[in-house]
């Protein structure tokens, strides 16, 4: 249970690690899964009289060989509570069927001694490729002078003594040592050390990747923080103002990115007036989440000390010019809604044209008079104009990122199509025409990405407004 522990507490400290290992145990499993098949075809062409070793050495060391080389794979599902130590057993296991492999047929198994320490080698661990090392080499010493004396035996060594030798004698022992096993443990010793040099830069490549992972992460974790941050700084509780039956208003804003820079805003500057706002930040991203953040509230706190709309948009240009080296602009419609009157005194500062339909009628573009865009120029002036929303009349604002929207082809969504999806229902409130302009917006879009917020807003005088006018 305590290795089980420790192996969850691993996961937790290094997730990219921990998948490493498991692959690395899938893929050695698989490594001695081809070593028994291996091992159980050497059988059948000793059977054959392939190999000229002794049946019983065959009958009794190709059983045990197989049975080492499976014993990992039947321990897999037990891999999570050996944890760590489940890369020891797969090397042990490596080590014990190639010695035995190796004591019957020596000559066919001189590059199987590598085996162990290539697979070593891709736990990124030197601990374990220098057990695996220094196992393999006595193992090899170990299994090279039993295979003297038992198993088929090494043509090179027949080929340094004279073939009546058939007794193996001190000298012939030591020439099989010196000249032989220590070469074959040299180059082991060697390749070990091309396969812990190769796997210590693996290694490094592997933390860096952790890392950078990890500081993915926690800026995955903050945009997250920023995205909830900047939603709730929009109205998001609709209805909006339900104690209101003089108008109905909805908007909706769904960024391109993580945060965004477009916004809207509306609230009650006094009982009788909305104010109403919609803008873009150029760029995207945090830089632009950043100055809509300033913009929006420069803005609003100019319309709520009583400015008028052009007066609004001279003063937060000036204040956005201030240290903007960023040289970011903003492009922004503005304007105040006289609730018992339905008269709008609006501004534009370089936004869209919006869009209104009176009753009865359809959605036309109303191309009002265009100012330069806020942070732009310092002591830009801007023009207002008023507008009428009659009874049943509906205005819609929008940013570029509705008629910018583009397919998989680069094809614009365009202001036509977006007037189209705004008059098929003329029957729909400011809630249901904003989800008919979007959904008619995905459909185009298909499967291509989004390149900008999409933000809408719109409002809608009541029928019976007149009716319901305060004093």
């Amino acid at each position: 249970m305590a290795l089980g522990a420790i192996y969850v507490e691993k996961e937790c400290v290094n997730p990219i690690f921990l998948e490493n290992e498991r692959e690395a145990n899938r893929y050695s499993c698989r490594c001695l899964q081809v070593m028994a098949l291996i091992a159980a075809l050497a059988w059948l062409l000793n059977l054959l009289d392939v190999f000229i070793v002794p049946p019983v050495v065959m009958n009794v060391g190709m059983p045990v060989c197989i049975f080492f080389f499976l014993l990992p794979t039947m321990l897999r599902p037990k891999m999570a509570w050996l944890g760590g130590w489940f890369q020891y057993l797969i090397m042990g296991c490596c080590i014990l069927g190639i010695t035995v492999l190796s004591v019957a047929i020596p000559k066919h198994t001189v590059l199987a001694w590598i085996a162990p320490v290539l697979l070593s080698c891709h736990y990124y661990s030197r601990k374990l490729t220098a057990s695996a090392l220094a196992a393999s080499v006595v193992c090899l010493l170990a299994a090279g002078i039993a295979s003297l004396y038992v198993g088929e035996g090494d043509p090179n060594l027949m080929e340094a003594f004279r073939a009546e030798d058939v007794v193996i004698t001190p000298e012939i022992f030591r020439e099989a040592v010196l000249f032989f096993l220590l070469p074959r443990s040299a180059i082991l010793v060697g390749m070990a050390f091309v396969c812990m040099t190769v796997a210590k830069r693996t290694r490094s490549l592997l933390e860096k990747q952790a890392a950078d992972s990890a500081a993915r992460q926690r800026i995955e974790t903050e945009l997250n923080v920023a995205t909830q941050i900047q939603a709730d700084m929009l109205p998001r509780i609709f209805p909006a103002f339900p104690e209101r039956r003089e108008f109905e208003i909805y908007a909706s804003m769904t960024p391109a990115k993580e945060v965004g820079g477009d916004f809207y805003d509306f609230f009650l500057v006094d009982n009788d007036h909305l104010a109403l706002v919609i803008a873009d930040v150029s760029g995207k991203g945090v830089p632009a989440a950043l100055f809509m953040v300033i913009a929006k509230t420069l803005l609003k706190n100019a319309v709520q000390m009583g400015l008028s709309p052009k007066a609004a948009l001279e003063k937060v240009n000036n204040q956005l010019c201030e240290n903007n080296e960023a040289e970011m602009f903003v492009t922004v419609w503005l304007g105040v809604y006289e609730i018992s009157s339905g008269k709008l005194t609006a501004a534009n500062a370089g936004h869209e044209y919006p869009a209104i339909r009176r009753a009865g009628g359809e959605f036309e573009l109303f191309q009002d008079p265009h100012g330069f865009v806020l942070a732009g120029m310092e002591n830009a002036r801007y023009r207002e104009y008023e507008l009428e929303i009659g009874p049943g009349d509906t205005l819609f604002v929008y940013t570029d990122g509705v008629a910018e929207a583009t397919d998989a082809a680069n094809g614009l969504y365009g202001t036509d199509r977006m007037l189209e999806a705004l008059n098929e229902d003329r029957s729909l409130a400011p809630e249901g025409l904003l989800g008919r302009v979007k959904a008619d917006i995905d459909r185009f879009v298909g499967a291509a990405p989004q390149f900008d917020d999409i933000t809408m807003l719109s409002i809608q005088r009541k029928p019976d407004a007149g009716a319901n006018v305060r004093p």
